[in-house]
C-alpha cells in the first residue's frame, strides 16, 4: 500500500485505522507504548486558531520586544561586522536559477552556478594574489581547522602555532578539528603594549614538528601585524607552512596575503555582501599556493574547459571529499558549501573593483579612528588600549573608570546605543571590549557613543 500521499497531521480516522491495522495494532496508545507516562503530555493548551491578519499582528507584537541593529547604533563586531549589501547582490542571489541550484549533484547541468563559483574562485585568487581558491568552506572558524589539518597532511608534523588573542570562537573550532587529527595547537605571546607577536617567542617555539605558524593581518583585536613578513621567514625556515588570516575588506589598503608570502590564506567572507543576521550566514575563504597544497586543499574546485564542440564549459575539477573518493583519502568530509554566500561575495567584489574597495577601507579608517579619539578623550577610557594600527576594530579598556562591562553595556543599552563585545575571554584585558566601526556608522553615531559613554562614566 503507497502510505505517502495519506501521511498528513490531519489523517481521516478511516486512514488512521487503516494504517493501525497494517501495523498490527489497536489504538494510537499502543504505538506510543514505548514512551513512559510519566513524560507524556495528553495535550497543549493552545489558544483558538487566528486569521493570518491577527497572527501577522500578534507575531509582529512579539517581535516589537526585541531591538536590532536597524533600532540604534551597534558596535559589535568580532566575527560578523555590519556593512553595507548592495540591492543588486540580494536580487542576484535570488534569481530562481541560483537558488535551486546551490549545490547540485549533477554539477555540469548547471553551467550558470558553475560559471558563478568560477568567477568567486577568480576574485578571491585576485583579491589575496593567491594561485589558487576553493569555491568557499562554511565559516572562517572551520577554514582554521582546515588549514591546520591541511598543514599536518602536506608536512607530516603534529603542531600548530596561534597567536594569543586569537578569536575565541575559532579556537574552539580549531581544537575540535585538532584533536581527532593528533594535532597540538600551541600558543605564541604577544607584546603587552602593542600586541604584536613576540618574535623571540615564536622563534623558540618553532621546531622540526611544527606543521604551520598561523597569523591574522588585522588581527583579531583589530590592530595591523606590523612583522608578518618577518613571521611567515621564520616559519619557513624551520619548515612549517605559514597560514595567513585576513579580513577581504581590508585588502583595499594593506598587502594580501600572498605577498606577505602565506601558503594558505583563510579569510571570513560574510563581509562581502553578506547580511548580518543572528551572526550568519559566514563564509569560509580559502586559498593556497603551489600545486602540491591544491591536491591537499579541502571543498570543491571549479574548472574551466571546453565541450567536444569547443564552446566554453565550467566543470568541478575537484571535489576530494567522501563522497567522491575512497573515505580514508578524503582531504574534508564536508558535505556542502556556502555557495550563495560565495556568489553574494563574487557579486560583491565586482560591483566594488579595487578603488571601490580602496575607497571603503579609508572610510572605514577615518570613522573608527575619529571614534578611538572621541572615546580617548573620556576620563578613565582607554582606546585603542594596544599601540598599534587598527582597522575597523580596536580594544576600548575601562579599568580606571572603576566601573563593569556589564554596567557600561547596560548603560549604552538604556541610552539606544550598543556597545562593543566584552572581552571576557582575556581577563588580562582587564575590563576591556571590542569596539567595531565601518562605513555604516555615522558621524552623529559615533558621537552618540561617545555622549553616551561619558555619561554612564560619569554617572550621569
Amino acid at each position: 500500500m503507497n502510505w505517502g500521499r495519506h501521511l498528513i497531521p490531519n489523517s481521516s480516522p478511516e486512514v488512521k485505522a487503516s494504517m493501525l491495522k497494517y501495523l498490527g495494532m489497536d489504538s494510537i496508545e499502543e504505538l506510543f507504548r514505548d514512551i513512559p507516562e510519566g513524560i507524556r503530555v495528553e495535550g497543549l493548551d493552545l489558544p483558538g486558531g487566528m486569521s493570518e491578519l491577527e497572527v501577522m499582528d500578534h507575531v509582529g507584537g512579539i517581535l516589537k520586544r526585541n531591538a536590532s541593529l536597524e533600532d540604534m547604533p551597534i558596535f559589535l563586531g568580532g566575527g560578523a561586522w555590519f556593512h553595507y549589501v548592495p540591492a543588486v547582490v540580494d536580487e542576484v542571489v535570488s534569481r530562481s536559477e541560483f537558488l535551486t541550484a546551490y549545490t547540485p549533484y549533477q554539477p555540469e547541468a548547471s553551467q550558470g552556478m558553475l560559471q558563478a563559483l568560477f568567477e568567486y574562485q577568480s576574485l578571491i585568487c585576485d583579491l589575496t594574489e593567491m594561485e589558487f581558491s576553493n569555491c568557499s568552506l562554511y565559516d572562517f572558524s572551520s577554514a582554521l581547522g582546515e588549514a591546520a589539518r591541511m598543514a599536518k597532511r602536506v608536512t607530516g608534523r603534529s603542531k600548530f602555532l596561534v597567536p594569543k588573542f586569537s578569536n575565541p570562537q575559532a579556537m574552539g573550532a580549531l581544537a575540535s578539528y585538532a584533536e581527532p587529527a593528533g594535532i597540538e595547537v600551541l600558543a605564541i605571546e604577544r607584546d603587552p603594549i602593542t600586541g604584536q607577536i613576540d618574535l623571540e617567542d615564536l622563534k623558540a617555539k618553532v621546531a622540526k614538528d611544527v606543521a604551520g605558524v598561523f597569523v591574522e593581518n588585522p588581527a583579531y583585536l583589530g590592530f595591523f601585524e606590523e612583522e608578518a613578513e618577518a613571521i611567515g621567514e621564520i616559519a619557513k625556515d624551520e619548515g612549517a607552512l605559514f597560514v595567513v588570516g585576513f579580513d577581504p575588506i581590508s585588502l583595499g589598503i594593506v598587502k594580501p596575503p600572498g605577498a606577505l608570502g602565506a601558503d594558505i590564506a583563510i579569510g571570513e567572507g560574510q563581509p562581502l555582501g553578506n547580511h548580518v543576521n543572528f551572526g550568519g550566514p559566514n563564509l569560509g575563504i580559502f586559498a593556497c599556493n603551489g600545486l602540491n597544497l591544491l591536491r591537499q586543499m579541502p571543498g570543491r574546485i571549479i574548472g574551466m574547459t571546453s565541450t567536444r564542440d569547443g564552446e566554453r564549459a565550467f566543470c568541478m575539477a575537484l571535489q576530494t571529499r567522501e563522497q567522491h573518493i575512497r573515505r580514508e583519502g578524503a582531504t574534508s568530509n564536508i558535505c556542502t558549501n556556502e555557495a550563495l554566500c560565495a556568489l553574494a561575495a563574487a557579486v560583491y567584489l565586482s560591483l566594488l573593483g579595487p578603488e571601490g574597495l580602496r575607497g571603503l577601507c579609508e572610510t572605514i579608517l577615518v570613522r573608527s579612528r575619529y571614534c578611538a579619539k572621541l572615546l580617548s578623550d573620556i576620563e578613565g577610557i582607554k582606546a585603542p588600549l594596544f599601540e598599534a594600527s587598527h582597522f575597523k576594530e580596536f580594544v576600548v579598556n575601562f579599568d580606571r573608570t572603576g566601573i563593569s562591562l556589564e554596567r557600561i553595556h547596560e548603560g549604552l543599552l538604556g541610552r539606544g546605543v550598543h556597545g562593543g563585545r566584552p572581552l571576557r575571554e582575556f581577563p588580562e584585558l582587564g575590563e576591556s571590549a571590542l569596539y567595531c566601526v565601518t562605513e555604516m556608522h555615522s558621524k552623529g553615531d559615533v558621537e552618540k557613543l561617545a555622549r553616551s559613554l561619558a555619561e554612564v562614566v560619569g554617572g550621569k
